[in-house]
């Protein structure tokens, strides 16, 4: 795993304000999330759609931030203490095994993976987890950057989203990526 996992230092990139150029994290949430959901990011890295997620579900809501980087997820935490978010964030230190979040079963409204999971050993056991963690009708915003995953490699994280449960509610266009926003039947 540690060899796909992005190093601490591109996780500063990751969260640049000028990042937001290209990918706004408001508009590409706004969406799918309301004030008072209860949400979860994993692969939070430092926190560039978790700050956001903060303030959209505000203090009625909680976020739990996942990552397999305890230094991405202090990050995370110093960034959203200087954003005044940090009391709607929880931050879960995944395994290369499990994300962390067994004690979330049915708790979840909605789940973001972006960019994140190309990176993982098993797709298969990383969406049961997911849809294990959310309510019903809760939702998976899937998102893979297309410059690193084909269309092919995408289309078969989808059969195994379909596989553990999910079911494609709609193609969301987003820049630079191929995009999925899946629903828990």
């Amino acid at each position: 795993m540690a060899n796909r996992t992005c190093p601490i230092w591109v996780g500063h990139l990751l969260a640049s304000p000028l990042r937001k150029l290209l990918e706004n994290p408001e508009e590409i949430l706004k969406p799918h999330v309301n004030e008072g959901m209860k949400a979860l990011d994993i692969g939070s890295a430092m926190g560039f759609f978790s700050l956001p997620l903060a303030k959209i579900v505000s203090t009625k809501g909680k976020v739990v931030c996942v990552d397999i980087q305890q230094k991405m997820l202090d990050s995370l935490i110093k960034r959203a203490k200087k954003a005044g978010v940090a009391q709607v964030i929880e931050t879960r230190l995944a395994t290369e095994n499990s994300l962390n979040i067994e004690g979330l079963k049915n708790t979840i409204d909605i789940a973001l993976a972006y960019h994140v999971v190309h990176e993982v050993d098993s797709a298969e056991s990383f969406f049961i987890q997911t849809f294990n963690a959310l309510k019903s009708k809760g939702k998976l915003l899937f998102s893979e950057p297309s410059g690193h995953v084909s269309k092919k490699a995408f289309n078969k994280s989808l059969s195994l989203a379909e596989k553990a449960g999910f079911k494609i509610s709609q193609t969301p266009g987003t820049r630079r990526s191929r995009s999925a926003l899946l629903e828990k039947c």
